[in-house]
């Protein structure tokens, strides 16, 4: 089964406290909308709900000098048809009419979110609207000449002022239905009113322009809608880019604040590192001297063998510590980024044999046999040379450690198929399961056969090695089946491998027709 460590655990419980604090302001929002929009009486978000009446109120002053000269043109040119007086009349009232709107919209401006009472405000500007076209449907009952002409410019006249109520007040619904509305049903009636009007097998003008003016109510009706979910689709757009914005900045509050804390804790444990190593050292270094000087006898014989016994499991124990404590040393150096590489040319095959010799004093008292492998004419390699010894010294005492009496370690050097060189090497082992692979290159990890052997290990060997030969940009790998033994390969890349240059001849060279 594999472990889960302490940090992955607090990631995770991080992750899902977030995720039911995320889901809480949801619920909360939520509760909120639909609160808000009951009291205001639309199914719209109240937020959204107010910023269309903004706009709205808005468009409606912007308007206002087009519509007046709007409502001049039709006067003038309905002097030549309609009694002047009543058509004066006409413009006095639609003025007063479009002044008090505007007064309203004003007031409306001038007040702050929380004061406004949504749906008051909507019913008073859907009454304004309505009396404002009413007062502008009082022109097509004014009497006039007659004729084709008059026809022609009533039915126009209708079509521009119900275009421009609908664009108008295209941001509430309500009032562009009240706007436009009394417009067309004046039209409409004025046109059956009419003594002509007649439903025959050939309907007369009177009734086309009355069935036209209905298509037109309901083409600009269909106008003012998509006019409508532009606005609240681009409303609702720069709420979400308003959501994400603060939710971006929240996320990067908590980056920053995480990051210092990560900081803090990382300067907390290079510190703790840093004094333990020293305070750890200091004691080992005579636990390891003087025990090793009783067990040598060097300074006279130790005749308890039980005593003798003793100082060689203290002895063991304190380089079993040192080496842990060094190795968490080099691992966190290498997070820290503080393991710098001394580079230089080194010759692999020099390096592993070197190993293999050192660690062969242990592979005989164990009784194992070193087979060693080398290609010839090996070149170069742009390395650091510690590092490299690390690598090799960390997989060769993995091997002596977990192969049992009387088997075979196997080193080879050798080219890899892209110009690079690698170092394996291959025990007659127990072999690693397939599901504990991940628990073994992870820090500390050790699989359940390491875990029942005699042998001490701090599990930060393989970790070490992948984090140094990434360090060099090569690669790692480990293959292993149970009852098979295991193969680690490391591999250099090519672009570390110092091509041989050409022997140079230095010879002088002879011009032709020299003398001899």
């Amino acid at each position: 089964m594999e472990a889960v460590s302490p940090i992955r655990t607090n990631d995770g419980k991080t992750a899902g406290n977030a995720e039911r604090s995320a889901r809480r302001r949801s619920m909360t929002r939520t509760v909120r909308d639909v609160r808000e929009q009951l009291e205001s009486g639309s199914t719209i978000k109240p937020a959204f709900d107010w910023e269309l009446m903004v706009e709205h109120a808005r468009l409606r002053r912007a308007g206002s000098p087009w519509l007046g000269a709007l409502i001049g043109a039709i006067a003038v040119i309905g002097f030549l048809w309609t009694d002047r007086i009543l058509l004066a009349s006409w413009v006095v009232i639609v003025l007063i009419s479009h002044m008090t709107t505007l007064v309203f919209a004003g007031r409306f401006l001038a007040l702050e979110r929380q004061d406004v009472e949504l749906g008051a405000w909507r019913r008073r500007f859907a009454a304004l609207d309505g009396a404002f076209g009413l007062s502008l449907g009082l022109l097509f009952i004014l009497p006039g000449n007659g004729g084709l002409v008059t026809d022609v410019f009533q039915f126009s006249s209708m079509m521009i002022l119900v275009a421009v109520c609908a664009v108008l007040a295209a941001n509430v619904p309500a009032a562009m239905f009240a706007a436009t509305m009394p417009i067309t049903v004046i039209t409409v009636f004025g046109y059956f009113a009419r003594p002509d009007a007649s439903f025959g097998p050939m309907p007369s003008p009177s009734v086309i322009f009355a069935l036209m003016a209905v298509m037109t109510q309901a083409f600009f009706i269909g106008l003012g809608y998509r006019l409508f979910h532009a606005s609240l689709a681009e409303i609702e757009a720069r709420a979400e880019k308003d959501a994400l914005i603060v939710e971006l900045e929240h996320a990067n509050a908590l980056s920053d604040e995480s990051r210092r804390k990560a900081e803090e804790a990382n300067f907390a444990k290079s510190r703790f590192l840093a004094t333990m190593s020293h305070e750890l050292r200091t004691p080992l270094n005579a636990i390891l001297g003087f025990s090793e000087v009783i067990r040598d006898e060097i300074m006279g014989p130790m005749e308890n063998e039980t005593y003798r016994g003793y100082v060689a499991d203290i002895h063991d124990s304190g380089r079993h510590l040192l080496e842990l404590i060094n190795e968490i040393l080099d691992i966190s150096r290498i997070e820290a980024g503080r393991y710098s590489l001394n580079e230089e040319s080194v010759t692999l095959p020099y390096i592993v044999e070197d190993c293999a010799h050192m660690i062969g004093l242990r592979a005989r008292s164990k009784g194992l046999t070193i087979v060693e492998q080398y290609e010839e004419a090996m070149p170069k390699i742009w390395a650091d040379e510690r590092a490299i010894r690390q690598i090799v010294l960390n997989l060769l005492s993995n091997a002596v450690k977990f192969t049992p009496t009387g088997g075979t370690i196997t080193v080879k050097v050798g080219w890899t198929a892209g110009g690079g060189q690698y170092v394996a090497v291959k025990d007659t082992g127990p072999g690693i399961p397939e599901e504990e692979i991940p628990i073994v290159l992870s820090r500390f990890g050790q699989g359940s056969i390491a875990i029942k052997s005699a042998e001490q290990g701090t599990g930060l060997g393989l970790n070490i090695v992948q984090a140094l030969i990434g360090m060099h940009g090569g690669t790692f790998d480990l293959k292993s089946k149970l009852r098979e033994g295991t193969e680690v390969t490391v591999t250099i890349p090519q672009s570390r491998v110092l091509e041989v240059m050409p022997r140079i001849d230095e010879r002088p060279v002879r011009r032709a027709g020299a003398g001899r």
